[in-house]
């Protein structure tokens, strides 16, 4: 279990774009289970939708993807090298996550090798899926992000 702290040391995202807020369980390397509580009080929601308010896809998506670092960084950061989103496969969005909702984030690793991992991923609330599919990752030296070509 990872309290909203030890998160901290682990991911690089702060808020408002920070999307996990526990960790449930880990195995380093190999799963996370992590939790998200979803607000009315967070930013997007004055504009998707006023009326209406939905979570965006691509920030659950970012919640799982945060949550999948997680397993990737379980027992640290290394500072010369951050994990970026590299392929969102088959995710399929069952129903709409709203405010006042808890989601729980299941990832499991199913490839990892050479700085590449994918994991599938599982988003519940209330014991029911809301999303679901595959995200793949690698490993990219920081500061080559950011060098002139």
């Amino acid at each position: 279990m990872m309290n909203i702290i030890e998160i901290n040391k682990r991911i690089k995202q702060r808020p408002p774009f920070q999307m996990v807020d526990k960790v449930i369980e880990v195995v380093p390397g190999e799963s996370v289970k992590a939790l998200k509580n979803v607000s009315v009080n967070e930013p997007y929601f004055v504009g998707h939708f006023p009326d209406s308010p939905i979570m965006p896809g691509v920030l659950v998506i970012e919640s799982a993807a945060q949550s999948c670092s997680l397993a990737i960084e379980a027992d640290g950061t290394d500072e010369s090298r951050i994990y970026v989103l590299l392929k969102v496969k088959d995710f399929k969005f069952v129903k709409p996550i709203i405010p006042g909702d808890t989601m729980i984030i299941d990832c499991k690793k199913t490839m990892g090798a050479s700085g590449l991992f994918s994991f599938a991923v599982t988003v519940t609330v209330d014991g029911k899926v809301r999303a679901k599919g595959e995200l793949m990752f690698t490993a990219v030296d920081k500061e080559s992000i950011y060098a002139e070509e």
